[in-house]
């Protein structure tokens, strides 16, 4: 089994905001897979399915994103996850918009939800892909940036990456993650 971690904040409020495209990319992969995230478990929306053949755990932190190790350690206790079948889905100011980035391990760099992964698992080691929002121009408070919503000049990259994110996703299900880093960071 696997079990992908979109992360984001719960609410309409934050549904098309740049610090969400974690949840839009697991919404995305759902729907192509006819996976409905509704089940309320462990401080998370949570959906379960087959992608390729692999029983695959779809996984929406409620917390908050700054707590999402909250519920990422609750799901793990629970089911006894493995973290090497666990890959986490966010936004990244350090990638270019429309762009994505794997990695199996590395430090927050700055990022509160895997800040909160990493004190609740003990560990800076599991799969990641981080989706490209880029850097506010300067004078721009970070915090307004990452909660604000994406201009119409940036749907089509938005769109792009989501598709890119699914693709590496569905991927990674049936191959190594070190040979779908290779095929997907570009």
């Amino acid at each position: 089994m696997k079990w992908i971690v979109g992360l984001g904040n719960p609410g309409p409020q934050y549904e098309k905001t740049r610090h969400n495209v974690g949840f839009m990319a697991l919404d995305a992969l759902a729907s192509r897979h006819n996976i409905q995230i509704t089940q309320s478990k462990c401080k998370a929306l949570i959906g379960e399915g087959h992608i390729g053949g692999v029983k695959t755990v779809l996984i929406k932190p409620m917390t908050y994103m700054n707590l999402s190790g909250e519920s990422l350690r609750a799901y793990m206790d629970y089911y006894k996850a493995d973290m090497e079948d666990l890959i986490v889905v966010y936004d990244d100011l350090d990638t270019e918009l429309g762009k994505i980035r794997l990695r199996y391990q590395g430090s927050a760099g700055g990022h509160n939800g895997i800040k909160s992964i990493i004190q609740h698992t003990g560990t800076q080691s599991f799969n990641r892909i981080r989706m490209g929002i880029s850097r506010p121009e300067p004078g721009h408070a970070i915090v307004d940036y990452v909660l604000g919503t994406f201009p119409k000049k940036e749907k089509e990259l938005l769109t792009g990456m989501i598709e890119d994110t699914c693709n590496a996703l569905e991927y990674s299900l049936n191959h190594p993650f070190e040979r779908t880093m290779a095929e997907f960071n570009k």
